[in-house]
């Protein structure tokens, strides 16, 4: 096993800058799963998605000097990632969020057809639902919900204070519940 899997974040970043440049591979390696399952909550386009994801990257490796290796390394990362997020959705007009597959996905063999369905509609109306929510409360409530990131984390991300966070997210959920019911009167 490379010495680097044992590293934290913030120590590859040191060990990068200042040794081995090469080994900015494993923060690639690390982060691609993580990145990809936010960016596609704002990015549906798998081409598109894969487009943003190497931006974030490459802005990624382009900053890493600017990094500072006493703060956290993944707020960092989800920041510049957000920021490549929100400059795609501006330039590309794109509101719509999406589901990943896997967060609703039923592996049993023995598929219930109506729960089969009925995970279906629910994933459906999740996904306009949040839609439908400006992305102010909707990038707060995704972190927190879908990313499990701390209001701290959060905080940072978003660049705002974590009272605000906890606001954001409060009122957030409360347009997610208040879309879901009208969804369920139609």
């Amino acid at each position: 096993m490379p010495l680097s899997e044992h590293l934290t974040d913030e120590e590859l970043v040191v060990v990068i800058r200042e040794k081995n440049k090469e080994l900015y591979s494993e923060i690639i390696r690390r982060y691609t799963p993580k990145l990809s399952h936010y960016l596609r909550k704002f990015v549906r386009n798998p081409d598109e998605l894969e487009d943003v994801l190497q931006d974030v990257f490459i802005k990624t490796y382009r900053n890493l000097y600017d990094f500072d290796a006493n703060k956290k390394f993944s707020s960092w990362v989800y920041r510049i990632a957000h920021n490549e997020a929100i400059n795609h959705l501006k330039k590309y007009h794109q509101e719509k969020t999406s589901l990943d597959a896997q967060e609703l996905e039923i592996i049993d063999k023995n598929i219930n057809l109506p729960q089969t369905i009925d995970t279906a509609l629910l994933k459906i109306k999740i996904e306009n639902s949040l839609a439908q929510i400006k992305n102010k409360y909707r990038e707060p409530l995704i972190l927190y919900l879908f990313e499990q990131k701390t209001y701290e984390e959060i905080g940072n991300i978003l660049q705002i204070p974590n009272s605000t966070v906890g606001v954001l997210i409060m009122r957030g959920k409360n347009l997610l519940k208040n879309f879901l019911q009208s969804y369920d009167k139609r």
